[in-house]
């Protein structure tokens, strides 16, 4: 278990217990093939974990645990957006690149 980690998710959850079984929680759905809210070079899932709570991803508020389903689920709408986004531009640069072409083969045809 990554200290830094840790250390900086008990600023968010304060209550030891809590976070340990929150962490051993969304671990678990790590483990278990969730994707994970962060991008972190680490292959613990318990330091991908604590990481996500640092990170203010999955909390505890007043007896109830804020679900990363919820924010899993903004996270991938966001990302879809984003690729989505860079697909239209990427398709956009390569019909620039094509008519680009095109008008470059017809004027070297015409001359």
């Amino acid at each position: 278990m990554n200290n830094k980690y840790f250390r900086k998710a008990k600023e968010k959850i304060g209550d030891p217990r809590i976070l340990s079984l929150i962490a051993a929680k969304r671990a678990k759905q790590l483990a278990l093939g969730a994707k994970p809210m962060v991008r972190i070079d680490e292959d613990e899932h318990l330091d991908i974990a604590l990481y996500e709570i640092a990170e203010g991803l999955l909390g505890y508020n007043d007896g109830i645990v804020e679900d990363a389903a919820d924010a899993f689920d903004e996270l991938i709408m966001k990302s879809v957006e984003a690729e989505a986004k860079a697909l239209e531009d990427k398709a956009e640069i390569e019909t620039v690149e094509i008519s680009e072409e095109i008008i470059s083969t017809e004027e070297n045809t015409e001359e």
